[in-house]
């Protein structure tokens, strides 16, 4: 945790530093209102996390301690280890990250990330904070590889930051690059709702696992952001639970027991569509009136929870889960007001 609370400064700087760039040039790509609502979605992802390490580390450590240890510790302490480690980390992320597009259970733990109809930093940093607990199983292989915890975690921060970067509008090609890496330009592709770009470029930092197994797509024309099916809400609530809810109806109005297991494995939204590429997909951004004295409140609002996940952050360590746990209600309580002010409703 405490890496996360020292790269905090940075991200705001280049958050400052992207929307002033944006405001010079005329292409100003932030909105009140969605920049808080992914920022809100940050702060929850951490906040639930500290509640449930068990997810987060915790069934590594398990089978780290009591698996097979394939590949020798000390092989894993060398730099080589290392970077082989965040290449291992890498690869198996990106069958997390294309099962999470590809199945819908597990889209319903990701949707959160591609909520926003715009694309900046405020963006990379709209984390999901269910994806960790239904995802954590496909890095267990890595612990039966040997790789110690520590390396494991590090691994992990690597390829979570490096994606900052990636999720902007104002970077534009960068030849070779974009052949072998994620890029600005691949992730905008993964970000977008274009029919040809839905389900394309998973890779975190190598994007030579999308052209290796069939799902890159090299950015041809702009892109529109969001989801096939849009939110339409700033809820923090509505936002966690808005494909399970759905996933949830289904499942009650089907008839038999092979049609329910089919909506948890098959794509999102089956079975009201054939495929998402299929939909349309021109949308208007949501973004309902706000007052001034609303969008302030909501402002504090969000401020005040951002004050209180970085408290909870640093006591985390000496911190019970009862104590943990009712922060995580406080803080929810609190963005979720501030969604309603922003959605130009009393709190």
């Amino acid at each position: 945790m405490d890496i996360t609370l020292y790269a905090i400064p940075i991200f705001v700087a280049l958050m400052a530093a992207e929307y002033l760039y944006g405001r010079s040039t005329g292409r100003n790509t932030y909105r009140l209102n969605d920049t808080l609502s992914s920022l809100g979605q940050a702060l929850l992802s951490q906040a639930l996390a500290v509640c449930t390490p068990i997810f987060q580390i915790g069934f590594y450590i398990l089978v780290f301690t009591h698996g097979p240890q394939l590949v020798a510790h000390d092989f894993w302490s060398h730099g080589y280890g290392i970077l082989l480690a965040i290449v291992l980390y890498d690869f198996t992320d990106y069958w997390l990250h294309r099962v999470a597009h590809e199945c819908n259970f597990f889209w319903a733990a990701h949707v959160v990330h591609h909520q926003s109809q715009y694309f900046n930093f405020s963006t990379a940093l709209r984390q999901e904070s269910l994806y960790p607990i239904v995802g954590c199983v496909f890095f267990l292989p890595m612990a039966l590889l040997g790789v110690p915890p520590g390396t494991y975690a590090l691994a992990g921060i690597v390829v979570l930051f490096y994606q900052f970067w990636v999720h902007t509008e104002h970077i534009g090609k960068l030849g070779w690059f974009d052949l072998v890496f994620t890029s600005p330009s691949n992730h905008r592709v993964h970000h977008s709702i274009n029919p040809q770009y839905i389900d394309k470029n998973y890779g975190s930092i190598l994007i030579i696992w999308d052209r290796l197994f069939g799902t890159f797509m090299p950015e041809t024309e702009p892109c529109r952001y969001g989801t096939v099916v849009p939110l339409n809400s700033w809820s923090p609530v509505r936002s966690l639970l808005f494909v399970y809810a759905d996933i949830a109806g289904k499942i009650r109005a089907a008839q038999t027991l092979g049609d329910r297991l089919r909506i948890l494995y098959k794509y999102p939204g089956w079975p009201s569509i054939t495929r998402p590429d299929t939909m349309t997909t021109d949308q208007i951004r949501y973004d309902p009136p706000a007052s001034g004295p609303a969008a302030a409140w909501a402002t504090f609002c969000f401020l005040l929870a951002g004050s209180m996940t970085l408290a909870l952050l640093w006591y985390a360590d000496t911190a019970g889960y009862t104590l943990r746990f009712l922060a995580l209600a406080a803080i929810l309580l609190v963005l979720f007001a501030s969604g309603r002010l922003l959605s130009g409703k009393a709190a």
